[in-house]
């Protein structure tokens, strides 16, 4: 399995907006194969700030979502909502505890 943390700055204007967006995202994700969860963060120090982390079986499945036109189109026009460009970097997952 793969974590792929990735950081977002929203302009302070599309906050809410933003977060509107990466929820339509993660329910979109959440049908694709090769998903298997999702953890939404909204930083306490930079109310602009929100990052995910999601599991994927593999790197080749999380290829294919990126390629693939839901995401496309659910993250259409998402650019226009950062106020710098978005991080992200892929984790092996080696460990993973869960009480849900």
């Amino acid at each position: 399995m793969i974590g792929v943390l990735t950081h977002h700055w929203a302009k302070d204007d599309c906050v809410d907006e933003a977060r509107d967006l990466l929820n339509r995202n993660g329910i979109a994700q959440s049908q694709a194969p090769g998903f298997v969860s999702r953890q939404t963060l909204h930083a306490l120090a930079d109310e602009t700030k929100i990052t995910t982390l999601v599991i994927w079986e593999n790197e080749e499945i999380y290829e294919g979502w990126r390629a693939s036109p839901e995401r496309g189109a659910v993250m259409s026009g998402a650019s226009d909502l950062w106020s710098q460009p978005t991080e992200s970097e892929r984790f092996e997952v080696v460990h993973r505890l869960s009480r849900v």
